[in-house]
């Protein structure tokens, strides 16, 4: 992010205001792990309406290789119009690259729907599928969403493939509110290099003759600058990069997501700066495609809103983005979500705009969803509601798989929640009783069935204990092996 001239202090000390960028610009790249880079073409592309033309339009113009990595794949009529344009280019001679995950596609695309994209000639990888010697490897998941063609246009979002995020006219359907952008420039350089760094991470890497090519012939197409951000697990980029954003906005942070479950360190962050009277609004689902997870949310709004942080609930059928922009300058668009798992524990990928107009779009789209919302406030005691009653009828919508990750956050809620009641540690607020209430006769059930028949909690646990024992000492006689070789 480059640092406005309002937002730069006066000079002390010597320094210069260009040193004082210079210094910036430092903090937001280490930060980010992400350099800048200038002289991009940016367009902000809404919902599958605009998304899914524009793919499919790229990946028709191919001359030389496709680069597709997606978190969910299903093979519905949506996923056969990708698979048909994606065979046809395979079949043309353009190199095809596709890597999907296993947990986000499973059940959701066949064998056999993979199994042609193959026989076209595409180059199919399933990212991280369960192991023997690994036996919760698969908890780490693919989340990214990207799409780059012949390092000429690349596609960072939060929309996965499938009909939800279209939805269905016919059948009063509405579609998925999500949001994506597409790139021109020397930053898709970036996208491809890490969609490479993933793919040889499973097998056998892309020529670097393909990679080599691609960066002789990058060249600017505009004058937006970017970071391409691509997180692996543990390193957090997109987190400390939030975090930063937080402690620095002066007048503004709008934030969307779909799965919010913030940590207490990036939740004090946002009711700082609403403290010190940042305009902070967070927009989530109210029907959310994993049901509990509206709960797990609503469970720490409390906090925020007596911070004066503003939230919103949407009242179509799922808000999907996963966005932010900050004091008119500053704008991230991709697939990491607000909570540990997403910052911490997945690999992601998202575009930091650090461009005015660019940034004004993001916040004339967040104004005009606001429109589609409800504002949720604190009655008088001190419980939250919706500000006003939700117009019309409780909309349909379709729901997918489920996420890892979205489980995970829900878990991670639930157990900040029990243990902080517990241990007293914390006030808990009426939000958290039906946590609580759910919680509590969850582990009543499985207390009265293993006094009743103790093997039905003895044998999963024996099995999952042998599982573990096993994958040990074939690891330990591996790595021994790596030693004596």
């Amino acid at each position: 992010m480059s640092i406005p001239e309002q937002a730069i202090p006066n000079v002390q000390d010597g320094k210069t205001h260009s040193e004082l960028r210079i210094l910036a610009d430092q903090a937001f790249s280490r930060t980010a792990g992400a350099p800048l880079i200038s002289g991009n073409k940016v367009c902000l592309l809404r919902d599958a309406t605009e998304n899914y033309p524009a793919w499919l339009d790229a990946i028709r113009s191919a001359q030389k290789h496709i680069y597709f990595e997606n978190y969910i794949i299903h093979s519905d009529d949506i996923g056969q119009q990708f698979a048909a344009a994606l065979t046809a280019k395979a079949r043309e001679g353009v190199r095809v690259y596709i890597i999907y995950d296993w947990f986000g596609s499973f059940l959701t695309a066949s064998h056999h729907f993979w199994k042609l994209l193959r026989q076209s000639g595409a180059e199919v990888r399933c990212f991280n599928p369960p192991r023997l010697d690994s036996p919760f490897g698969w908890v780490s998941r693919d989340h990214r969403k990207v799409l780059s063609v012949d390092s000429r246009v690349a596609f960072v979002t939060g929309l996965c493939v499938g009909r939800s995020w279209a939805g269905d006219a016919s059948r009063g359907i509405e579609p998925w509110r999500d949001t994506g952008i597409q790139i021109e420039g020397p930053a898709v350089v970036d996208v491809e290099q890490s969609f490479a760094t993933m793919w040889a991470g499973m097998g056998s890497p892309i020529p670097p003759e393909e990679l080599a090519q691609a960066s002789e012939h990058s060249s600017e197409t505009g004058d937006v600058s970017l970071r391409i951000v691509a997180t692996a697990p543990n390193i957090a980029g997109v987190y400390r990069l939030d975090q930063l954003i937080a402690a620095i906005a002066r007048h503004s942070m709008w934030l969307t997501d779909p799965y919010f479950v913030g940590t207490a360190a990036y939740v004090e962050a946002l009711k700082a700066a609403a403290g010190d009277g940042v305009d902070v609004r967070l927009l989530v689902p109210r029907a959310n495609d994993v049901p509990l997870m509206r709960a797990v949310s609503r469970a720490g709004f409390r906090g925020l809103l007596e911070a004066g942080v503003r939230i919103f609930e949407w009242n179509g059928p799922m808000i999907h983005a996963k966005t932010a922009v900050a004091d008119g300058r500053w704008a991230r668009v991709g697939s990491t979500n607000l909570n540990i798992v997403s910052w911490m524990g997945n690999w992601e990928m998202d575009v930091v705009a650090e461009d005015e107009r660019f940034a004004q779009e993001m916040e004339n789209m967040f104004v005009q969803d606001l429109g589609h919302a409800t504002e949720i406030v604190l009655k008088e005691k001190r419980n939250i509601r919706p500000a006003a009653p939700q117009p019309g009828n409780k909309p349909k919508f379709i729901n997918p798989s489920g996420s890892a990750g979205r489980a995970a956050t829900g878990v991670l809620r639930i157990g900040n929640a029990v243990g902080a009641a517990i241990t007293n540690r914390r006030t808990l607020g009426p939000a958290e009783a039906r946590i609580m209430f759910g919680v509590a006769c969850v582990l009543l059930v499985i207390t009265a069935i293993v006094a009743i028949w103790p093997r039905v909690l003895a044998v999963p646990l024996v099995a999952l204990g042998g599982w573990v024992g096993i994958s040990l000492l074939v690891r330990a006689y591996r790595l021994r092996g790596r030693r004596n070789s």
